[in-house]
């Protein structure tokens, strides 16, 4: 292959893997480790490349092949960089990928005992919704959750565990603990979604005071809880505990944005089209009633017992 081949070569084979993966918006994608010039496009299907100069000796097209050689070297040694560089990243990305076939036993006991839970604990299909109060892709999807336990008649039920990734939206979460602890975590929850994000998304995030205590207390005020007593919870070690548990669970599986899903074990990530959700959902409920576990107890006695208790990528052996 001569040196004008190779180069085309390598450039084409940059270009294809060049594309960076579509970053959450929450949490824009690293840069590149190096960034690499626009390779020009290959040539078209059956275009040939400029002849090599075949004239005189031996040893003179020798030594102008080899002159080329010298001249290309570094272009040459760059494109080839740049591609180890992508490949390397190509790498980290499927290591960083949920291995398609795991069932991930994420334990969400604790937030189940607490009633951060919409739907029947008899629901053969139980989906974990890991947010985060200030998340505009976590609000987005509260209707299409809510939708989907309605039209499943009882078999989904979704439970919501605690995800902190903006400062701000800790208190919102340590008030939802402190309204499941007075029974009211949905109706706090979709409360603050309303009257708390909804002002705060409407500053573009530039004024958060409706994600801070006294809006909270008021809210809370205004679905029946008692204010004193979510205060004193609010500030107390139960429920910065709870938070500290839900994210030490979801850091064994990589779960680093919001919002992220488990339905029965099966990782989702992101605000997915409400189809997407009902494929999976659809190959879940088919799998659980197919066991012959009754519906109450087929999460804790299938996903937990028999799933994976750590994060497996799709370049990780599986067990």
């Amino acid at each position: 292959m001569n040196i004008v081949s190779r180069l085309v070569l390598v450039a084409a084979i940059v270009g294809a893997g060049c594309a960076q993966p579509q970053a959450h918006a929450e949490h824009p994608a690293a840069p590149a480790a190096a960034a690499a010039p626009a390779a020009a496009a290959p040539p078209p299907a059956g275009a040939r490349g400029p002849k090599i100069d075949r004239s005189g000796s031996v040893e003179q097209q020798l030594a102008r092949l080899q002159d080329a050689h010298d001249r290309d070297a570094e272009a040459i040694a760059f494109l080839n960089q740049v591609y180890a560089q992508q490949k390397a990243q190509q790498a980290q990305q499927e290591r960083d990928e949920p291995a398609e076939d795991a069932v991930f036993a994420v334990d969400v006991t604790g937030d189940i005992k607490l009633g951060q839970v919409d739907g029947p604990a008899s629901a053969p299909v139980t989906i974990i919704k890991a947010f985060d109060f200030a998340c505009p892709y976590c609000q987005r999807t509260v209707p299409m959750l809510e939708e989907l336990v309605k039209e499943y008649g009882g078999k989904v039920r979704v439970v919501y565990t605690n995800m902190v990734i903006h400062a701000p939206a800790k208190p919102a979460h340590l008030a939802s603990c402190a309204a499941a602890k007075q029974g009211k975590y949905m109706a706090f929850k979709d409360a603050f979604w309303e009257q708390g994000y909804g002002p705060y998304a409407a500053s573009s995030g530039s004024d958060p005071a409706s994600l801070g205590e006294d809006s909270i207390l008021k809210i809370a005020k205004g679905v029946g809880l008692d204010p004193r007593k979510l205060k004193a919870d609010m500030a107390g070690a139960d429920c910065a505990a709870r938070l500290a548990g839900d994210m030490a669970e979801l850091q064994k599986f990589h779960v680093n944005a919001t919002p992220t899903f488990f339905v029965n074990g099966k990782f989702l990530s992101g605000a997915l089209p409400k189809a997407e959700f009902k494929a999976v959902i659809d190959a879940q409920l088919a799998i659980a009633e197919a066991s012959g576990v009754p519906g109450a107890d087929y999460y804790r006695t299938v996903v937990l017992t028999r799933g994976e208790k750590q994060f497996r990528s799709k370049g990780d052996p599986r067990p």
